[in-house]
């Protein structure tokens, strides 16, 4: 009984390392190439190898310590690398929907009336 909990777990998590990684590679084919430059982050073309070698790494190679290197890989595209696509690309916040220059982080300022 443990034992299979102990597999639908790991199960779990490997498919959990699968999606991740799958959807940053998109989010990164999705990037302009321009924007990694003017970000100050590595190339697209780097950042598209190593999201594909993870997905290829959950996909084919049951080694852990190989997924949890990509996961660390991984984990740095979304809270490093997207962020700063973002706020290059203008798609931060305030940056498409139409915010004024007078927006502040809590809607926009009124000038205290």
């Amino acid at each position: 009984m443990l034992l299979t909990a102990f597999g639908g777990l790991m199960w779990l998590l490997y498919t959990a390392m699968l999606v991740l990684a799958a959807v940053a590679l998109v989010m990164a084919v999705l990037a302009r190439d321009d924007a990694y430059r003017a970000a100050n982050k590595q190339t697209k073309m780097f950042w598209l190898i190593l999201l594909g070698l993870a997905v290829v790494v959950n996909l084919l190679v049951p080694m852990l310590f190989l997924q949890i290197a990509f996961l660390v890989a991984t984990i740095v595209f979304f809270v490093d690398v997207r962020p700063a696509l973002q706020q290059v690309s203008g798609g931060g916040r305030g940056g498409r929907r139409g915010g004024s220059s007078s927006d502040g982080p809590y809607g926009p300022y009124n000038g205290g009336r």
